[in-house]
């Protein structure tokens, strides 16, 4: 046989045993029918590999998960914040747990001042930060310079709000002018952006002040950076968990009041049922994710990490919103009413989760706490197996990331990864490549019909409480965009903090912060804290 006649031979042995990787069958004239336009596939990505796209382009084709049809609420009632009157403690170690309505109190009246409660943390974070490897970059004059400002305003009569004069962080993801934005990964440790994040801007708009950019695993993944382990609290031996694993670990140590975390899949309610903090993931596309680390273009979300209900909903307040350049970000208002009767909600548990727990599980307590409120959850099904039988969140995600970080792999620099084992990033963006376009549309296809039948099920409920990780739920209502609390319900015989999670309905934030706002008022679990960081 000819050279060439055996190396065409062989190309379509090779489309046919590479098309069985994909789950198809094809005969031999069918794979030398394609010969050609692979060829051409070829020359055109070739083509579009002179220059890649950098992560911030963003993805013309965005994500909306509410069904067709709904209706996004847009008339934004006034929240009545409340400010009780408020002392300084004698002990000032105290106010390292003080919440964001007592340290709004006492800036408004002016009995501390923005600059002094912005130095008091800071010398928190620098006491404790290498403890816990939370802190990227400590953003001392910046803050500064803010919580100046703030005072200014305030003595001038300008007061903004309950953020205005509070310290606060943000995860390393979020841009900020003139600081590193190092996305926690080797690569990119020395990154600076010369924009400001949407998130950054709207707190600033709001008055608040930032005091440092915090750590997070490499490239939004699990709790390992190129400094270190971000460690929970509670236990040093133990990582945060993460991604957004500095957010949380530096609320709960006391070294910041709020901070501000992402999740794709688990990055907020991780880090926060490991450490103990309570952490509102928000419907998807409710916060411009503008000048932020892209990872997963239809799974990305931002929401505040606090030690109660009632700081994420302030947080959120100020947060929620959009600049237009976030093709997946919209407007929608938020009625939180501090008051409201929790026994207006309609609540329930999802049994099916709830019955794989022992009896003595606290879990099961926290529906004892809400009958005691006047509130009989009612027990429900939560749509599982029936509805996600198989890794439809893992083709999406993988997929999209790849092409996030096309240049990082291209580039070889992916060998500077912290990680380097097949469960990390690199091999993930490797093994992305051979997902054909055809799966991955058709897994965001069959991923409206999860949409629509999940938004069918919550219809029913303003609350939905489920164990924080039973079963598919937080893949599932990551891919349809719902929001999810994380709040501390208890301790393990080691001290460490056990969690639960209350799902809502697409851009009904207000209902799960009403609930858990009405459990944390009968409860202390969020006022617990670890010794160590007491002083």
């Amino acid at each position: 046989m000819l050279a060439g006649a055996q190396n065409h031979t062989d190309s379509i042995s090779q489309v046919r045993k590479v098309a069985a990787w994909y789950d198809l069958d094809f005969t031999d004239a069918e794979a030398d029918s394609l010969l050609e336009s692979l060829q051409d596939y070829k020359l055109a990505y070739s083509a579009m590999h002179k220059q890649l796209p950098a992560n911030s382009i963003p993805y013309p084709f965005a994500f909306q998960p509410a069904p067709f049809g709904t209706v996004i609420p847009q008339v934004q009632k006034p929240v009545p914040w409340e400010f009780p009157a408020q002392q300084l403690p004698a002990n000032r170690a105290e106010l390292a747990y003080y919440s964001i309505p007592q340290l709004a109190s006492l800036i408004k009246s002016m009995k501390i001042s923005s600059e002094e409660l912005t130095r008091y943390f800071i010398a928190r974070l620098k006491k404790w930060s290498d403890t816990l490897k939370s802190v990227i970059t400590l953003t001392e004059d910046l803050a500064l310079r803010e919580a100046r400002a703030a005072d200014a305003e305030i003595r001038a009569g300008h007061y903004r709000g309950p953020l205005h004069g509070i310290p606060y962080g943000l995860k390393d993801l979020f841009a900020v002018k003139g600081y590193k934005t190092t996305w926690g990964s080797t690569p990119y440790k020395d990154q600076v952006l010369d924009e400001d994040a949407f998130v950054y801007r709207q707190l600033k708009k709001a008055g608040a002040v930032l005091c440092a950019k915090l750590s997070l695993g490499a490239l939004a993944y699990n709790n390992k950076w190129f400094g270190g382990e971000t460690k929970n609290p509670w236990d040093l031996k133990q990582g945060s968990s993460g991604s957004s694993a500095g957010s949380a670990a530096s609320v709960v140590a006391g070294l910041l009041p709020f901070t501000i975390g992402t999740e794709t899949l688990g990055s907020i309610i991780s880090p926060s049922a490991r450490c103990g903090a309570t952490g509102l993931r928000p419907t998807f596309g409710t916060v411009s994710r503008s000048g932020a680390m892209v990872l997963c273009w239809s799974l990305d979300k931002a929401g505040p990490i606090c030690r109660s209900a009632e700081d994420d909903a302030i947080v959120y307040y100020y947060l929620k919103g959009t600049d237009g350049r976030d093709p997946g970000a919209v407007d929608h208002a938020f009625n939180f009413d501090p008051k409201a009767d929790v026994k207006k909600l309609r609540i329930a548990y999802a049994a099916n989760y709830f019955q794989r727990l022992s009896k003595d599980a606290p879990e099961w307590r926290v529906l004892d706490e809400y009958r005691a409120l006047g509130v009989e959850p009612v027990p429900v099904n939560f749509p599982d197996s029936t509805v996600y039988p198989y890794d439809m969140i893992g083709l999406v995600l993988a997929a999209e990331s790849a092409a996030a970080f096309d240049d990082l792999t291209r580039s070889n620099r992916d060998e500077l990864v912290e990680r380097q084992d097949k469960d990390f990033w690199p091999n993930t963006f490797r093994a992305a490549r051979f997902i054909p376009a055809v799966e991955y549309i058709n897994a965001n296809r069959r991923r409206s019909e999860l949409c629509v039948a999940v938004q069918n099920f919550m219809k029913n409920w303003d609350v939905v409480i489920t164990p924080s990780f039973a079963g598919r739920q937080l893949s599932i209502t990551n891919l349809t965009g719902n929001p999810a609390l994380c709040l501390p319900i208890g301790f393990t015989k080691e001290g460490r903090p056990q969690s639960i999670t209350l799902l809502g309905n697409l851009y009904d934030e207000a209902a799960i912060l009403q609930a858990a706002k009405a459990f944390q008022d009968r409860t202390s679990f969020h006022k617990q804290h670890p010794a160590l960081f007491r002083n």
